[in-house]
């Protein structure tokens, strides 16, 4: 049987893949592009902008918590609930890859559409108070999911082969806060001035080979996980 420990280089490794995610830097640039427009205080950016980040951050590491006994739980209940991840991650990993070959033909993964309505529509609100900044950020990495959580949810998956223990959460620590950094970078390009239309332009320049890079990883981490089923 192969390995079953995640490393620090795998887990900073997929990190470092899923922090730069266009899904999550996409909705953080119009988020803060707006903050930009509608307020000349560089404070205000600063301090709604770590807000936000704050509640993504929070948001993930309380759902890494919460879902790393059930995916054990559904592993120890039957090694075909284990393989189905396997499954759906590898699922997604080939969808990631469809939109670096054939970007734009009814993509999957993205933040369903509904949602980024909703977004656009209660944007507004964000300087209103810091409570509902935190709240918007709580939703947007909910509604991320789709685009964003395979990985991590590969990274669950294979954590739970030795469950919630001081290791894993430490883990789950140094994962999210590698999955927030560029996002951190981002915010402080903004508050030092830099305009969001040359950010803009760096993620549309990127994001086919954010999608690649992940979908290779997916495929690898699927890939691990059934070689530990069957080897």
């Amino acid at each position: 049987m192969i390995e079953t420990n995640l490393n620090y280089l795998v887990l900073i490794g997929a990190a470092v893949i899923d922090s730069i995610n266009p899904c999550a830097i996409g909705v953080l640039v119009f988020l803060l592009a707006y903050l930009m427009r509608t307020t000349k205080k560089h404070s205000a950016i600063l301090t709604h902008g770590l807000v936000y980040l704050a509640a993504v951050f929070i948001t993930y590491l309380l759902a890494g918590v919460l879902l790393l006994p059930v995916i054990q739980e559904m592993r120890n209940f039957s090694v075909n609930s284990y393989l189905a991840i396997a499954a759906i991650i590898a699922f997604f990993g080939l969808l990631e890859l469809k939109e670096y070959f054939m970007p734009g033909t009814g993509s999957l993964v993205q933040i369903p559409p509904r949602y980024s309505k909703m977004i656009s529509k209660y944007k507004d609100k964000m300087l209103s108070s810091h409570f509902f900044t935190f709240g918007m950020g709580v939703f947007v990495a909910l509604v991320e999911l789709p685009c964003t959580g395979a990985v991590y949810l590969a990274v669950l998956a294979i954590m739970s082969l030795s469950g919630l223990n001081l290791s894993n959460l430490t883990m789950l620590v140094i994962y999210n806060l590698i999955f927030i950094a560029p996002l951190i970078i981002i915010l402080i390009l903004f508050y030092r001035g830099v305009e969001s239309d040359a950010i803009h332009h760096w993620v549309d320049r990127l994001k086919p080979y954010m999608r690649l890079l992940t979908g290779l990883l997916l495929l690898a981490l699927a890939a691990w996980m059934f070689a530990y089923v069957y080897l």
